[in-house]
C-alpha cells in the first residue's frame, strides 16, 4: 500500500466500551476544525466519512462492516439493522461469530482488506473495531509507525449501564478477548467521566490535525 492514509487510528475495546462514540466525537471534532478553516483549505481538505472518497480527509472504517454484509446475503438477513446497535444484530451475533471465524481462519487479513477497499485517497483512517491479534497485526505491518493503537475501555458498571449483559459465546470469544494482551500506543478511558474522556479525544484530534499539517 504505496498510497494512503498519513495516519491509521485502530480503536479496539469490549462490547458496550464506546468505540463507535469514540470514533464519531473524532470525525466531529476534526469537522469543526475544517468549518473553522478558510475557504481555500476547506476546498483542499472537505473532512467527511461518507462521501466521495477523492474528496475525503478522514474515513471510518469498520472491519465488521463487510463481515456483516456478506453474512447478512447468505442468510437472507437484513444488513442495516446487523449494523445498527440493536436487539436484531444480537440475535445474530454469536453465529455471526462463528461464521467470521471460518473465513478469517481461511484469509486471516480478508475483512481488513475488504474494508479498506477504495480508500487510499483519504488522509486519516479511523479503524472503530479492531478486535484479534491479526486486525492489529495487518495495519501495523502495512503502514508501520503511520498506525496508531488505541484501547477503549470502561468499567462494568459503565458498560452495564450502557446495555451490556454478559453472552457465553460472546464475551468470552476471540472477537472479545483476542486483543486483551495486546500493546497499545494509548488507552483512553470511557466510564463516564469527561474530562478523562475528552483528553483522550484532545489528543488524537492533535495527532490527526498534526499529520495532516492542519493547525488546531
Amino acid at each position: 500500500m504505496s498510497a494512503g492514509p498519513r495516519l491509521v487510528i485502530v480503536l479496539s475495546g469490549k462490547r458496550k466500551s464506546g468505540k463507535d462514540y469514540l470514533s464519531d466525537q473524532l470525525v466531529s471534532r476534526l469537522e469543526q476544525h475544517a468549518s473553522s478553516a478558510t475557504a481555500q483549505d476547506k476546498a483542499a481538505a472537505t473532512l467527511t466519512s461518507t462521501g466521495t472518497p477523492s474528496a475525503g480527509l478522514v474515513r471510518v472504517v469498520r472491519l465488521s462492516g463487510p463481515l456483516k454484509e456478506q453474512y447478512a446475503k447468505e442468510h437472507n438477513l437484513d444488513f442495516q439493522e446487523l449494523l445498527a446497535a440493536s436487539q436484531y444484530k444480537e440475535t445474530y451475533r454469536a453465529d455471526m461469530i462463528k461464521w467470521g471465524e471460518a473465513k478469517r481462519n481461511a484469509d486471516p487479513s480478508f475483512f481488513c482488506r475488504t474494508a479498506t477497499a477504495g480508500a487510499d485517497t483519504f488522509q486519516i483512517w479511523i479503524v472503530s473495531d479492531a478486535r484479534r491479534a491479526s486486525d492489529l497485526d495487518y495495519f501495523r505491518t502495512a503502514f508501520g509507525s503511520r498506525c496508531f493503537a488505541v484501547r477503549v475501555v470502561a468499567s462494568d458498571a459503565a458498560r452495564e449501564s450502557r446495555g451490556y449483559v454478559f453472552t457465553a459465546g460472546v464475551d468470552d470469544a476471540e472477537s472479545e478477548c483476542g486483543l486483551d494482551g495486546a500493546a497499545f500506543d494509548l488507552v483512553v478511558r470511557n466510564d463516564g467521566e469527561q474530562g478523562t474522556l475528552q483528553a483522550g479525544i484532545d489528543a488524537l484530534v492533535k495527532m490527526a490535525l498534526d499529520a495532516c499539517s492542519m493547525n488546531a
